[in-house]
């Protein structure tokens, strides 16, 4: 029965499950070891560090599955093209998808062992077969480029953890304002990182990106502390669907720190017409000389009066570092500072379940106002915000 079989799909699934007896990522990690051997070439197209390689594969591997167990076979096919077409900016041949698909045969028919029925090699070389094809298939379809390089242009250090980061690309991507691209930089050569663009797309190949430095982040630390003008980057095909309608109900923007940059990309599309659903953007950081960008949200306000902005800071004073950074304080008038965390900020006002919605930040950050927006009244179902596992 190969792909109808749901119960021998089961297995499949159950045995890639990153479960608290870590079966899934043990098989994971052994299907690496398994595929490096099989074929050398392969490692090189990987960073030296693989824990979140892993993990994400295995979370995807066993999400693929449980889609097939349900007999849902259209998302993953979707999922599986669009992973093949970005796939081709790591140099993936022809090949390397061949022999993925032996080792990860290979490596399920020895974990399970007694549970490798004929039933379950039926649909393991099918599955297989199927995973491997699809994201082969949509590689050699794609007629697009497997990357962009561009050159570091400007590195302004706008905080003593943020960086907005200026681009010229050697030739223009088109994206929509509010997706993200995959990024990767020459201090960490390897290690590719989402970063959403802080403006339109343009026709002469410019970009800005705004990165703050994670705490064990190797890339963004590199970016933030170490990028000059002159730097070789190279991005891969734009993700993400946050869009406004603008022929839709008014919005509301909640930017967390550098989530700010994809709304700032849609706010600037947006400036580009007379008319537009009314915007209130709530822009939040810990300290007020961390909203780094105000006195560009402010002109953008200024000559569109469907914008306005809400300045949200969880601290009412700054730290003495912040004098060594540029003042962000926008003119008098036209914000009105608020203390507080984001969420509680937001939501003193309603649950805004009239809006467009659209949250941006850090995963924990976009779940902290999803859930209080939801406890206000809004409906689940307006609220956009990019996947929070990147």
């Amino acid at each position: 029965m190969g792909l109808e079989d749901s119960d021998a799909l089961r297995v499949l699934r159950d045995a890639l499950a990153p479960d608290d007896s870590g079966a899934g990522g043990e098989l994971v990690h052994h299907f690496y070891t398994h595929w490096f051997a099989l074929d050398v070439s392969v490692r090189d197209l990987f960073p030296p560090e693989m824990d979140a390689q892993r993990a994400a594969f295995g979370h995807a591997l066993h999400w693929v599955y449980g889609e097939l167990v349900e007999q849902r076979a259209q998302e993953p096919v979707a999922f599986l093209a669009q992973l093949g077409r970005d796939h081709r900016k790591y140099g993936v041949l022809p090949s390397h998808y061949e022999s993925c698909r032996r080792a990860l045969y290979s490596t399920l028919r020895t974990r399970l062992s007694d549970a490798w029925t004929d039933a379950v090699d039926e649909a393991a070389s099918q599955s297989l077969n199927l995973i491997t094809g699809v994201m082969s298939g949509a590689a050699d379809a794609e007629e697009g480029p497997a990357w962009w390089d561009g050159t570091v242009v400007e590195h302004q250090r706008v905080s003593r953890d943020l960086a907005v980061v200026r681009l010229r690309l050697d030739r223009p991507m088109h994206y929509h304002p509010g997706q993200y691209v995959n990024v990767q930089v020459p201090q960490c050569p390897r290690r590719w990182r989402f970063l959403s663009p802080a403006m339109p797309a343009d026709p002469d190949g410019g970009t800005e990106f705004h990165v703050r430095q994670v705490p064990g982040g190797l890339v963004s630390t590199a970016i933030v502390n170490e990028s000059r003008p002159g730097d070789r980057w190279r991005l891969s095909s734009p993700h993400g669907g946050l869009q406004v309608d603008r022929n839709g109900a008014d919005v509301l923007m909640v930017a967390g720190s550098t989530g700010l940059a994809p709304l700032r990309s849609l706010i600037l599309d947006l400036s580009r017409y007379a008319e537009n659903p009314r915007v209130h953007l709530f822009f939040g950081a810990r300290y007020r000389c961390e909203l780094y960008d105000l006195p560009t949200l402010w002109q953008v306000a200024a000559h569109n009066p469907w914008l306005s902005v809400s300045p949200v800071s969880e601290y009412n004073s700054d730290p003495t570092w912040a004098a060594d950074y540029p003042d962000v304080t926008p003119p008098r008038g036209l914000h009105v500072h608020q203390i507080g965390r984001l969420p509680d900020v937001v939501t003193k006002y309603g649950g805004w379940g009239d809006r467009q919605i659209l949250v941006c930040g850090g995963p924990a950050m976009v779940q902290a106002t999803k859930a209080a927006l939801i406890a206000k009244g809004a409906p689940p179902e307006r609220i956009q915000h990019d996947p929070l596992s990147r």
